[in-house]
Protein backbone atom coordinates (compact mmCIF):
# COMPACT_ATOMS: atom_id res chain seq x y z
CA UNK A 1 0.00 0.00 0.00
CA UNK A 2 2.01 3.02 -1.30
CA UNK A 3 -0.42 5.67 -1.16
CA UNK A 4 -0.15 6.07 2.81
CA UNK A 5 -2.16 9.09 4.10
CA UNK A 6 -2.19 10.60 0.44
CA UNK A 7 -5.95 10.01 0.60
CA UNK A 8 -6.31 11.86 3.92
CA UNK A 9 -4.93 14.59 2.47
CA UNK A 10 -6.44 14.82 -0.17
CA UNK A 11 -9.94 14.76 1.40
CA UNK A 12 -8.19 17.76 3.90
CA UNK A 13 -7.27 19.69 0.70
CA UNK A 14 -10.92 19.41 -1.10
CA UNK A 15 -12.82 20.19 2.38
CA UNK A 16 -10.63 23.90 2.60
CA UNK A 17 -11.29 24.46 -0.88
CA UNK A 18 -14.88 24.09 -0.39
CA UNK A 19 -15.42 26.22 2.89
CA UNK A 20 -13.37 28.88 0.72
CA UNK A 21 -16.10 28.18 -2.13
CA UNK A 22 -18.75 28.60 0.35
CA UNK A 23 -17.40 31.87 1.47
CA UNK A 24 -17.08 33.81 -2.02
CA UNK A 25 -20.65 32.71 -2.92
CA UNK A 26 -21.99 35.55 -0.36
CA UNK A 27 -20.41 38.02 -1.98
CA UNK A 28 -22.01 37.37 -5.43
CA UNK A 29 -24.82 39.43 -6.77
CA UNK A 30 -26.35 42.88 -6.71
CA UNK A 31 -24.25 44.84 -3.95
CA UNK A 32 -27.44 47.47 -3.76
CA UNK A 33 -29.43 44.50 -2.90
CA UNK A 34 -27.34 42.45 -0.76
CA UNK A 35 -26.71 45.62 1.12
CA UNK A 36 -30.52 46.17 1.71
CA UNK A 37 -30.62 42.55 2.72
CA UNK A 38 -27.92 43.00 5.35
CA UNK A 39 -29.26 46.18 6.68
CA UNK A 40 -32.78 44.76 6.95
CA UNK A 41 -31.09 41.66 9.27
CA UNK A 42 -29.46 43.92 11.19
CA UNK A 43 -32.32 45.93 11.78
CA UNK A 44 -34.24 42.96 13.11
CA UNK A 45 -31.28 42.07 15.36
CA UNK A 46 -31.50 45.01 16.91
CA UNK A 47 -35.22 45.35 17.50
CA UNK A 48 -34.97 41.64 19.05
CA UNK A 49 -32.24 43.02 21.53
CA UNK A 50 -33.80 46.48 22.25
CA UNK A 51 -36.89 44.21 23.02
CA UNK A 52 -35.46 42.02 25.72
CA UNK A 53 -33.68 45.09 27.10
CA UNK A 54 -36.78 46.48 27.68
CA UNK A 55 -38.43 42.87 28.91
CA UNK A 56 -35.22 42.68 31.22
CA UNK A 57 -35.30 46.36 32.82
CA UNK A 58 -39.29 45.68 33.12
CA UNK A 59 -38.31 42.92 35.43
CA UNK A 60 -35.98 44.82 37.43
CA UNK A 61 -37.95 47.50 38.04
CA UNK A 62 -40.62 44.67 39.13
CA UNK A 63 -38.39 42.83 41.03
CA UNK A 64 -37.83 46.69 42.97
CA UNK A 65 -41.20 47.36 43.51
CA UNK A 66 -42.20 43.74 45.25
CA UNK A 67 -38.86 44.17 47.85
CA UNK A 68 -40.42 47.64 49.27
Amino acid sequence: MARGNQRDLARAKNLKKQKEQGKSQKKDGDPKKRMESDADILRKKQEAANARKEAESLEKLKANREKR
